[in-house]
């Protein structure tokens, strides 16, 4: 339900929520893991405190079968060994780019994704994490519980 005082991003940016939309489905068709996918979702929203899109990339990746055990790790996939390297790069990469001016060096973080990713599918990697940076500041800003 919407807050009072706020807006309701459908009624008042059809077009844009729905280019989004097209955006996310482009990105589902893409040949970057699905499983993945819900990892990166999942850790971004984490960050940015948004639990709408937590309980939602939580049941999503359940449903396509994620393993209760590595959700519940997602939190600290640094300090434990149930996630691949690959996962653990893109999960760095992630976080690096939802948390801007952290320090860390995007040259390095690059150049471990390169050790597990074709360039379409950083390039892909990339874009689900602006999207999910955005869905979550759209869904913060709304306070809808749907879009």
């Amino acid at each position: 339900m919407l807050s009072k005082d706020r807006i309701d991003l459908r009624t008042h940016a059809p077009v844009v929520m729905g280019t989004f939309e097209k955006v996310e489905g482009l990105i589902g068709e893409s040949g970057l893991d699905a499983m993945l996918r819900h990892l990166v979702k999942l850790r971004v929203s984490q960050i940015n405190g948004c639990a709408y899109c937590v309980e939602m990339h939580t049941r999503e990746a359940r449903e396509d079968g994620e393993t209760d055990r590595r959700l519940d790790h997602l939190v600290v996939w640094r300090e434990v060994n149930l996630f691949t390297d690959a996962e653990k790069a893109a999960l760095a990469w992630a976080e690096a780019l939802t948390v801007l001016g952290n320090g860390v060096s995007l040259d390095d973080l690059h150049d471990q994704l390169r050790q597990h990713f074709s360039d379409e599918d950083i390039a892909t990697l990339c874009t689900v994490i602006v999207m999910i940076n955005t869905w979550n500041r759209l869904q913060v800003a709304s306070h809808n519980a749907r879009f």
